[in-house]
């Protein structure tokens, strides 16, 4: 592949008949300087009857001057010749992606090869660390697959990659030994990036499967979140209420999540240099030992509570429709009457709060109420139970045992007669009662905390935890970070730093764009950005340019979409994207 237009030069050609004269050009080719003829220009002899009696090596001097001089300025018209007779040369790529050029920008600006070159002074190999993670990283967003393809995704990029094999395996076992390392000193160049929200924290968990049936060291059978009957690791990550992930640790499969939240936070508080921040967990997080953690120092929690766990009286408290407030009014409200004004009232959020005391912690309990809310749960459940009446009708032989939040929940099994005997068939009817159990909550959130901030200002912060949920299905949905198919747990961790880092990245870009794109569209839009390489002359775009693009480019400062880039523009834009 190209990388430089050098030099345009006169190629004088002598043969038995004729003396001919050509435009060459001077190139990188795979680090070696070559010449390429890009134009003739014709014999000696016609070039000196068409130009009458003009000496034709002096024209043609002046001629390739002018070229040289447009070249410089950026003004010459590329003209392409292609013969339909001639057979391109086997086995050499025409068609590269140019999309990770973007990525690399943001790459090189979070100091990401200073990291990479403060690891590499510690060890004594000699590949470029900082090539492989960049590669692993652009390829991780712009075509995920496995670290084994990762070579020949990395030689579908503008520049290739300077290692083998070998020495991506070699880095990941690196990159696993200094995953703190990368993290906290990513965090630190982080903040000359982007302004980070670090006063609020979120953490939660997942996990992820494997493509073996046997459990080993990490992998172990536990509680999967997509019901995969397969081993799995799990994933603690903290997320900054800016929405980027902050944080994470891998822990074995069968890890109880609640106890994953206190030895990463405690490494926040040590390699961070962070004191003061409030984590936001979901109930299933929020261990007593969990929220006593965070009472200390500077620290506090805001954690969501489910209503139907409250003890007796809690409640019935919470879910009783006299005394709710409104921001801002001093009245009391029965939901009673908000009922029969949902026009005036879809959009308000409505609270009661009270201090309680669970195992000797003083909290207070904040619940929730809003028309809106509710009225989006009973849509979804009554999509669910149009789902389970068509089941029921249609092939009763599909229902099998469900997940809490699967549609089949609503299911009833009637194994006998309305006289206690055994029914000969079994029947399957939809369970009112479940359904009338579940509206008793509709509409209602709540959270505690130790925080005494206003009540609303507490739960908009947790309404944002969704963000936490978007980052897991980036990684495990469009960054493909599952199934996993690594063995080593070195290698796993390694993987799972580079979707850290990817993720990070990713989300600096859509803050960048000023968050105008969904995930589809500027993964989709990065994907299609490819060029086609003109031999001795650049780079054509084969991307449709579009909005996203027009953005991108104003965003970054440089642009790809020109008729055709120069290798002389193209390596500019290189080294435009290595400056932080």
């Amino acid at each position: 592949m190209n990388t430089e237009g050098l030099t345009t030069k006169l190629l004088i050609s002598k043969s038995k008949n004729s003396v001919s004269l050509y435009v060459a050009k001077s190139i990188w080719r795979n680090g070696k300087s070559t010449s390429e003829i890009v134009e003739k220009l014709g014999t000696i002899d016609a070039l000196r009857t068409k130009l009458n009696g003009q000496d034709p090596i002096q024209w043609a001097k002046e001629y390739i001057a002018e070229l040289n001089k447009k070249e410089k300025e950026g003004k010459q018209d590329i003209i392409v010749k292609l013969s339909p007779a001639k057979i391109i040369s086997k086995d050499e790529k025409y068609v590269f992606s140019a999309g990770y050029l973007f990525l690399q920008k943001i790459y090189y600006e979070l100091g990401l090869h200073k990291i990479c070159k403060k690891i590499s002074e510690n060890y004594k190999f000699a590949f470029d660390l900082n090539s492989v993670l960049s590669r692993l990283v652009y390829a991780r967003i712009i075509s995920p697959s496995s670290k084994s393809k990762t070579m020949d995704e990395a030689e579908k990029f503008l520049e290739q990659p300077d290692f083998e094999l070998q020495h991506i395996y070699r880095g990941l076992e690196v990159l696993a030994k200094e995953s703190d390392f990368i993290q906290s000193q990513l965090y630190k160049n982080s903040k000359n990036v982007f302004k980070r929200n670090t006063n609020i924290l979120y953490y939660d968990c997942t996990n992820f499967y494997f493509e073996i049936d046997q459990e080993k060291d990490d992998k172990q059978y536990g509680a999967s979140k997509e019901h995969q009957p397969k081993p799995i690791v799990q994933m603690g990550l903290f997320m900054d209420g800016s929405g980027i992930p902050l944080a994470m640790n891998i822990n074995p499969g069968n890890t109880n999540e609640q106890t994953t939240l206190r030895p990463l936070e405690k490494k926040i508080l040590k390699d961070f240099e962070l004191s003061r921040f409030i984590v936001c967990t979901d109930a299933g997080l929020a261990s007593q030992k969990n929220r006593e953690f965070n009472t200390k120092g500077e620290r506090a929690f805001i954690t969501t509570q489910s209503i139907k766990q409250l003890k007796g009286h809690l409640k019935e408290w919470a879910l009783d429709y006299k005394g709710w407030s409104l921001p801002g009014k001093d009245e009391k409200y029965d939901l009673t009457e908000i009922e029969k004004e949902p026009d005036k009232y879809e959009d308000a959020i409505f609270y009661k709060e009270r201090w309680i005391n669970e195992n000797n912690l003083e909290q207070r309990l904040i619940v929730t109420f809003c028309l809106k809310y509710r009225n989006y749960q009973r849509y979804i459940r009554n999509s669910q139970v149009e789902r389970v009446k068509k089941i029921i009708e249609s092939n009763p032989t599909k229902i099998k045992k469900s997940h809490p939040n699967d549609y089949k929940r609503f299911i009833k099994r009637n194994a006998y007669t309305t006289d206690g005997e055994i029914a000969e068939n079994v029947q399957y009817v939809i369970n009112e009662n479940l359904i009338a159990q579940e509206e008793k909550y509709d509409g209602f959130y709540a959270v505690c905390t130790v925080l005494e901030d206003d009540a609303t200002e507490i739960t908009k912060i947790m309404k944002n935890s969704w963000e936490i949920e978007e980052c897991f299905r980036i990684m495990k949905t469009d960054f493909k970070a599952r199934p996993v198919y690594l063995s080593r747990r070195d290698r796993i961790i390694a993987h799972f730093i580079t979707c850290f880092i990817s993720l990070i990245i990713y989300r600096f870009l859509e803050k960048k764009l000023g968050e105008k794109y969904t995930c589809s569209e500027i993964l989709s839009g990065l994907r299609s950005m490819a060029f086609k390489e003109i031999k001795g002359k650049g780079y054509m775009p084969i991307y449709t340019r579009t909005d996203f693009t027009d953005d991108l480019h104003g965003t970054f400062g440089f642009r790809t979409d020109y008729e055709i880039v120069t290798y002389k523009q193209m390596k500019k834009i290189f080294k435009m994207t290595k400056t932080p």
